[in-house]
């Protein structure tokens, strides 16, 4: 089909119309949060077992990934589908986990059979739904108020305004509950091993070269000694450093190749106390692995040496080694 411009035009307009609708919606929900989301904030943080999202159709799809970012921000969370629920996996529910249920019309059957279980294992219930007087509003202990004024749909059917609203609702509830219970970046690390946030959120512990990977010259080692370390080791660099493994300076290729140039032959006769660079970039090993990388790229240096907090060597990261875990 040829796209005319009139049929652009139409497009256009009907994907500004969709997005306003659904920003409308969302803009709503902020004028009517109030003392019953923090109830349900204080339910899943008082939750002894998992939090549990249920729902149909569309609303299931949301709540899965509601479900997805609880357990990725330190609420233990799983999604159970209800009609499957009915034939067996119910005895996933147990006592002391919390049910987060979906349903915009609240009325939702398949839900609301789920009901009998839920009370009679004393099981706390929030409902997100666009009915406050629904059956599955009046049978829980907290209900939030995700309704709309119309869907973003043309036809007025297809669920749209309301999944956004349920969702970004759901996303308000997690977000709400992380900062509640203090999870910082060090959590969201342990619990992101890997793919791209987790390489992002690597400590310099966790990338950094130890023992005897590490390029370690004595301050009076001769500088053929130096030379033979630094190509032995293949760092570009070696680190001089005291008996006790306190952290003196760095012998760079760089700083090598200035005392070639200044120096000549007398260069090897120098020792590498006489040679080095004496305040290193360093940086702890507690530090986030990016922020290494940042460091080498706005000093333009290949190596950080990492040391604790009484100045002593514990190892080494190199720039190779933060561009091979794809970091960006």
């Amino acid at each position: 089909m040829i796209l005319t411009p009139s049929r652009v035009s139409m497009s256009l307009e009907t994907a500004r119309k969709v997005l306003e609708i659904e920003a409308k919606a969302l803009s709503d929900l902020v004028a009517r949060l109030d003392e019953r989301f923090t109830r349900a904030v204080e339910l899943l943080m008082e939750c002894r077992g998992r939090v549990v999202v249920a729902g149909m159709g569309k609303s299931g799809l949301v709540g899965q990934k509601i479900s997805a970012t609880l357990s990725s921000t330190g609420t233990p969370s799983f999604f159970l589908h209800p009609a499957e629920a009915l034939h067996g996996d119910l005895g996933r529910l147990v006592r002391h986990d919390v049910l987060l249920a979906l349903s915009y019309s609240g009325e939702t059957e398949e839900l609301l059979r789920l009901l009998d279980t839920v009370k009679r294992l004393d099981i706390p219930l929030i409902a997100l739904t666009g009915n406050v007087s629904s059956t599955l509003a009046q049978a829980s202990d907290v209900v939030i108020d995700v309704g709309i004024r119309q869907e973003a749909c043309p036809l007025g059917l297809a669920p749209t305004a309301s999944t956004t609203a349920m969702l970004a609702m759901g996303d308000a509830l997690a977000m709400a509950v992380l900062e509640k219970r203090g999870f910082d970046e060090e959590d969201y690390a342990a619990l992101h091993p890997g793919g791209g946030l987790g390489v992002r959120l690597r400590r310099v512990e966790n990338v950094m070269h130890t023992g005897e990977q590490v390029p370690v010259v004595a301050p009076e080692a001769r500088m053929h000694d130096v030379i033979y370390e630094m190509s032995r080791k293949g760092m570009g660099h070696a680190a001089v450093v005291a008996d006790e493994g306190r952290l003196l300076g760095i012998i760079s290729d760089g700083d090598l190749r200035r005392v070639l140039q200044r120096e000549g032959d007398r260069a090897l006769r120098l020792s590498a106390q006489d040679c080095m660079t004496r305040s290193p970039v360093t940086i702890s090993r507690t530090e986030l692995a990016t922020k290494a990388l940042s460091l080498m790229e706005g000093r333009k240096i290949t190596s950080l040496l990492v040391i604790d907090a009484e100045g002593k060597l514990e190892g080494v990261v190199h720039i190779h080694d933060l561009w091979t875990t794809q970091m960006f």
